[in-house]
């Protein structure tokens, strides 16, 4: 294996692990999404799963486009930064509004007792809007550190290092949705429960603040 193959796999894997751990949009809505609703943790590693491939996987066929087309590399940037734009402040917006919808179902229940049926059909709702979100993201590193220096080595070089990088990001989503749900298992939240939906929508609302104006 060429030495400049080696340097980019690690540094594929490299950028993969930091920028999912650097980045708390990469795993806290799953995580306090998943303890509001009381789902399982398979059922919280199944959704991230989904939605980190639908953000790898956007970032992943722009690139192969701009590589087939000869794009340059400035402009697919362009693409992502906007793109970038766009999933921080969808995230601003629906953590704000979740936080709303949590504070109103606390209400209701608060007035009413405990609710029948559905909450109000977000139970389903809320997957497909994260993945939509994760989707519109982009893995910035991706196209300008990775696959452009590996396909002037070969295709093959190119689907190397994007895998490395996938599986990485993907790993590291799941490891800390893991070990952070196992430690909130420990922590006795009952008493607060009813703030749960709202905590999660503020916890969403603010890593999408850390994207827009931090650059996490």
């Amino acid at each position: 294996m060429p030495q400049e193959l080696q340097l980019l796999l690690i540094t594929a894997a490299s950028i993969g692990f930091f920028h999912t751990l650097m980045g708390p949009d990469h795993y806290l809505p799953f995580i306090m999404i998943g303890k509001a609703r009381d789902w399982s943790l398979r059922k919280v590693i199944g959704l991230t799963l989904l939605c980190g491939m639908g953000h790898i996987l956007s970032s992943v066929i722009l690139g192969f486009v701009g590589i087939a087309l000869q794009v340059q590399v400035s402009k697919l940037e362009f693409i992502e930064s906007f793109r970038g734009n766009l999933a921080a402040w969808a995230f601003i917006a629906f953590g704000l509004l979740y936080t709303i919808w949590g504070i109103r179902h606390w209400m209701k229940k608060k007035h009413h007792g405990h609710s029948h049926g559905k909450i109000e059909d977000s139970r389903n709702i809320t997957p497909w809007v994260l993945f939509i979100i994760f989707a519109l993201g982009p893995c910035e590193p991706l196209i300008p550190v990775l696959m452009y220096p590996a396909v002037s080595q070969s295709t093959s070089a190119l689907i190397l290092v994007t895998s490395v990088f996938g599986v990485t990001t993907l790993l590291t989503m799941v490891a800390m949705v893991v070990t952070s749900t196992y430690g909130l298992s420990f922590i006795n939240i009952k008493k607060y429960e009813h703030l749960s939906h709202s905590v999660a929508g503020m916890v969403i609302f603010l890593s999408g603040l850390a994207m827009q104006f931090l650059g996490l």
